[in-house]
């Protein structure tokens, strides 16, 4: 796929589904496409099953279709309504400690392994006095994250957006001084913006409209489909869950006011990007970095969009915002949403279980739709196990099974 139009698809796309959110709901929720998702999009639909990316858009297109039948049905709703309210504290810690892995990773300060996952190496990354790899960037993340702490200590406002630009300030200055040395082969690029190429709008005609729908009958095709339909939806409600409940939107019985707007907002936003050429849109956990510096209405995703659509004007700037620069505001993010653990009664195991698994199945799992559906199954199982079948709520028995079953047939 062309990169300039994805990037202009995924700037579009993201301004125009947090407008709606912003319309629909009032909420300080930001949408994009999932990084999660994309992966899905990219490795496991194209490179490894072998379809073409029309193909995986059009199967993104119906899934919307779907999603906005099942926003406007209540059904989406209905599902987010029936989780207990200690799991739901589960799913907001297990968002936590995922975004914090997520930082970790971008910063490089955690690196794949013979043990899976390690830290880096920085005794590797230094040859003749000067850092030539990533460990540059792992220093400059853990200063980040120092510094961020200390100015959120001393109650400084927008102390995380300070970290970043600190921190990337910090980058500019090493590499001024030649402690930074860019190596593209290694992952580490410039963080000095680059205007030699002046400032325009890459073109969205490479992938405007270029769904493919041949197989649209096809046993495969619904299976694609199906599967985007899934990790979207419970990827969505996750991501609502986690950071309504950091931020204390939801009412005394664990429900989220106006919810069907924040919904509808995610289906058409979905519905729109795979018209644009890019995959699923959905409600980002980095929304809950916006809500941790106090965002609780609409004006915040109008603040999220405005700036989304500025990103196309000013792509060398956006740019060369480094990783190791955003990835303190991540792992910092991830630290104050895990404080939800402390509403878990662990005195009842039936109910703390069930939250734990939930916790630990997305930063490991590497996914927040697997941690909510092996929540759901333990959740279940040990409360009909224990005797308690009847304060299961219905719909909870039906989400059982159907995880059940897409671990064994999809």
């Amino acid at each position: 796929m062309d990169s300039g139009a994805i990037f202009t698809a995924t700037a579009i796309s993201a301004c125009f589904a947090t407008l709606l959110m912003a319309a629909f709901s009032n909420y300080p929720f930001a949408l994009a496409p999932g990084m999660g998702l994309n992966a899905f999009f990219a490795y496991t639909v194209v490179l490894n099953m072998g379809y073409s990316w029309q193909t995986a858009l059009a199967a993104v297109f119906v899934e919307g279709i779907i999603f906005i039948v099942l926003s406007l049905t209540n059904v989406r709703e209905a599902i987010f309504n029936c989780i207990p309210q200690s799991l739901k504290y589960g799913v907001t810690c297990g968002i936590g400690l995922f975004i914090t892995f997520i930082g970790l990773q971008n910063a490089k300060l955690v690196v794949a392994s013979s043990t899976l996952v390690s830290i880096f190496p920085f005794k590797d990354s230094i040859k003749d006095g000067t850092i030539y790899s990533q460990g540059m960037g792992a220093i400059l993340a853990f200063i980040g994250v120092i510094l961020t702490v200390v100015l959120l200590v001393k109650n400084v406002p927008d102390a995380i957006l300070i970290g970043i630009l600190g921190t990337w300030i910090l980058g500019i200055v090493f590499q001024i001084l030649g402690i930074y040395v860019p190596n593209a082969e290694l992952g580490m690029y410039s963080v000095l913006p680059d205007f030699s190429n002046g400032i325009s709008v890459p073109s969205i005609t490479p992938t405007l409209m270029k769904m493919d729908f041949s197989g649209l009958l096809s046993f495969n095709f619904v299976t694609i489909m199906l599967s985007f339909l899934f990790v979207d939806l419970f990827d969505t409600l996750g991501t609502l869950i986690g950071v309504a409940s950091k931020a204390d939107m939801l009412d005394k019985d664990g429900k989220l006011p106006r919810i069907r707007g924040a919904l509808l907002a995610d289906a058409i936003g979905t519905t729109a990007g795979a018209m644009l050429g890019t995959s699923t849109v959905t409600t980002f956990v980095e929304s809950s970095s916006g809500v941790m510096l106090g965002g609780r209405t609409g004006l915040t995703s109008v603040t999220s969009a405005v700036l989304f659509g500025l990103s196309l004007f000013l792509s060398p700037i956006f740019l060369a915002i480094p990783s190791f620069a955003t990835a303190p505001a991540l792992i910092i993010v991830g630290l104050m949403m895990l404080s939800s653990i402390t509403r878990i009664n662990f005195d009842d195991m039936a109910e703390s279980a069930p939250a734990f698994v939930a916790l630990i199945a997305m930063p490991f799992m590497y996914s927040i739709s697997e941690g909510i559906a092996l929540g759901v199954i333990s959740y279940v199982a040990i409360n009909v196990l224990i005797g308690k079948a009847k304060k299961v709520h219905p719909l909870m028995y039906v989400l059982a099974i159907a995880f059940i079953l897409k671990y064994i047939f999809v």
